[in-house]
């Protein structure tokens, strides 16, 4: 039978099937961080177990760092503890760690793929649902619970059913300021949140095959947030392209074999998906949320929906909408905004400064707008300073922050005041996400820069 690049990557990892239950799956590397890890090494310490392939485990802090004076203490004491924890069981137990002021950190899937240690083929897991980031290389990667941490970390594998397979393909060209987030956001707005629950998408398509790695990945990122167990892009040239070189890559002779093989992870003609879905490059737009989920997205020159064109619960999008101070039948455009953020594991990569800095260049940023920019790494930040990237952004009116998770979500410091409205390129815009009332709008840098110089959700394509 024909199989697909997913069925490739997950059989030859398969190291004990179950009958009528999970697989017993092997996985070759393991993220950590300072949220979801104490536990798990306590169950370890509990137990007297050992980390089986300490190689294989990759410690960053990201998620409860200040991206403001990081060289001082961390002042709030649960994220200090959490911190100097991941430090301590890193170094008792053997594993890489590159903690807050290390030259490599930043956020995990950031610095994964950055550093070489995501690869084709791979199985790859974290404590962290966006995992499915690195997916963008043709890997199986997904974010785990911190029980399954514990298991990970004592025996390199993993109970899993293997999840069912969607295709989701998109042809053509996308139009002008149309970036690979606004892909995302517009699948996700026609499959909903629960639409591809249960699966493993494989995206496929002009589209994608056009996309530089840094959109895969913002694409892969995104696939958890319509339900999916993660999703994947067969690796070609351009994959292969970037992680040439990269620090902890294949070298010589094991790059040749490594590339070889790499080479053969595509669908098979014939492999058949047990759902898919088409869509065209040409109808998409760019994209901006107006609810409570990233489901609740639209074209950016459109009005929001009415309940009975959206379906489901009237009660429930009344709510959502209540929530956010808006209404059906209205415009986004020019609505208000007091916060934009730039940054996350979704849109924290230098292309995206890149984005935002194509929009800003020769004009200032609006005076009753915050803005955080905020670095994926510490690599991201030195290419931001060595592209002239930071010159045109301290011109415009901006400063730029110092690496982490930030305020995708409120672990840290940096939380969206109750009621005020964020324009983010993050992925998630549940209630309270961002801070305790909070009102996010999820976009891509693109509408986010728009909306930093001028105040309000601006249409990018009138800046570009």
């Amino acid at each position: 039978m024909s199989k697909t690049l997913f069925d490739k990557v997950w059989d030859s990892h398969v190291v004990r099937h179950i009958e009528n239950g999970p697989d017993v799956f092997f996985i070759d590397r393991h993220f950590i961080h300072e949220v979801t890890s104490p536990v798990a090494f306590l169950g370890l310490k509990n137990r007297g177990l050992q980390v089986l392939y300490p190689e294989r485990t990759f410690a960053t802090a990201d998620h409860n760092t200040p991206t403001i004076n990081q060289h001082l203490p961390v002042e709030d004491p649960l994220s200090a503890n959490q911190l100097k924890a991941l430090e301590d069981n890193s170094k008792e137990y053997g594993i890489s760690h590159w903690g807050l002021g290390h030259e490599k950190n930043g956020i995990v899937h950031v610095v994964g793929p950055e550093n070489g240690i995501t690869f084709p083929g791979a199985t790859i897991v974290c404590g962290d649902s966006h995992t499915s980031t690195h997916g963008a290389f043709g890997a199986i990667a997904f974010g785990i619970g911190t029980s399954e941490v514990e298991m990970v970390l004592s025996t390199q594998c993993i109970m899993q059913p293997k999840p069912k397979k969607m295709r989701i393909n998109i042809n053509g060209t996308l139009g002008k300021g149309v970036t690979p987030k606004d892909v995302a956001l517009y699948i996700i707005s026609k499959l909903t949140t629960s639409g591809a629950t249960g699966y493993f998408v494989e995206y496929a398509g002009e589209v994608f095959e056009n996309m530089s790695m840094e959109g895969r990945m913002t694409v892969c990122n995104l696939s958890i947030e319509m339900g999916a167990r993660g999703g994947m892009i067969a690796p070609d040239e351009t994959t292969f392209n970037y992680i040439k070189g990269r620090p902890l890559a294949p070298k010589g002779e094991e790059w040749d074999k490594a590339l070889a093989y790499w080479k053969t992870l595509k669908t098979e003609e014939g492999a058949t998906f047990d759902k898919e879905y088409t869509f065209s490059g040409s109808d998409i737009e760019p994209m901006i949320t107006y609810g409570t989920n990233p489901g609740m997205g639209m074209g950016i020159t459109q009005k929001i929906p009415t309940a009975d064109e959206v379906g489901g619960g009237k009660a429930t999008y009344e709510k959502s909408l209540t929530y956010m101070g808006y209404a059906e039948n209205e415009p986004m455009l020019g609505k208000k905004v007091d916060y934009v953020f730039l940054g996350s594991c979704t849109n924290g990569r230098i292309e995206d400064f890149r984005a935002f800095a194509s929009i800003v260049k020769g004009k200032k940023k609006a005076d009753d707008v915050t803005v955080w920019l905020v670095p994926g790494s510490h690599i991201v930040e030195q290419q931001i300073k060595e592209e002239g990237i930071l010159d045109t952004l301290t011109d415009a009116g901006f400063s730029l922050r110092q690496p982490g998770c930030s305020a995708c979500l409120a672990m840290n410091d940096d939380k969206i005041p109750a009621g005020k409205y964020a324009v983010s390129t993050s992925n998630r815009n549940f209630e309270g996400r961002q801070g305790p009332g909070a009102r996010t709008l999820l976009a891509s840098p693109l509408v986010a820069a728009a909306a930093a110089v001028t105040g309000v959700v601006t249409d990018p394509r009138e800046l570009l």
